[in-house]
């Protein structure tokens, strides 16, 4: 391929990647904000606030948030559900499979995905409970009852169309944490497609041998 060759693919490339922004960002503003409970595409946030943690789809089910009609109610009860997966039992972690099925609509946890969160939460189950208010390190990230969180977009959160990139914060870490999320267009509903908020925070200060 010659220079100029390399050069058109290039220009090509860009305005296709340009393209896809302007489609999201005109997917975003024609949403009108508060529609479906989409903000202006700035550092908005949602906080929800939930009286027990789920233990099985019916119980998920029987939540106002289960709507799933913006990408802030989805991320809540996709960190929701994690929480559910605090100790080993079998029962228990299927039932966490079977919620956060749920929350990806047509599509379903990946084997990849289930090894992936058990990897992930193994031995470490106060990771989703700390981005819970309350939860801290000194207090084992425990959070406060009723169980409440809050939800965060930045101006790139919707940049293509159908697709979110929400963002929550941890209180073992120094930056928020994302979770992506898919649009389904037939039925307004946001559902989950990556989970990527897992990754190690600071050590509860009772299991840290330096605290």
């Amino acid at each position: 391929m010659g220079f100029f060759d390399s050069l058109k693919n290039s220009a090509v490339s860009s305005l296709k990647n340009s393209a896809g922004s302007a489609a999201g960002n005109a997917f975003y503003n024609a949403t009108g904000g508060n529609k479906d409970g989409v903000g202006k595409g700035k550092n908005s946030s949602q906080t929800f606030t939930f009286s027990a943690i789920p233990n099985s789809v019916a119980e998920l089910q029987a939540l106002p948030e289960v709507s799933l009609d913006s990408p802030f109610k989805t991320t809540a009860l996709v960190l929701l559900v994690l929480c559910n997966y605090e100790r080993s039992i079998i029962e228990r972690t299927e039932s966490t499979h079977e919620m956060l099925n749920f929350l990806k609509g047509p599509e379903s946890l990946s084997g990849y995905e289930k090894s992936f969160i058990k990897e992930r939460l193994s031995g470490k189950y106060y990771k989703p409970f700390s981005y819970f208010a309350g939860a801290t390190v000194e207090n084992g990230y425990t959070p406060t009852e009723p169980f409440t969180i809050t939800v965060y977009e930045n101006p790139y959160s919707f940049d293509n169309e159908n697709w979110a990139t929400m963002w929550v914060k941890s209180s073992g870490a120094d930056t928020e944490r994302e979770v992506k999320l898919r649009r389904k267009p037939s039925t307004n509903q946001w559902f989950l497609n990556e989970i990527l908020c897992l990754s190690d925070i600071r050590t509860p200060a009772a299991e840290d041998p330096w605290a």
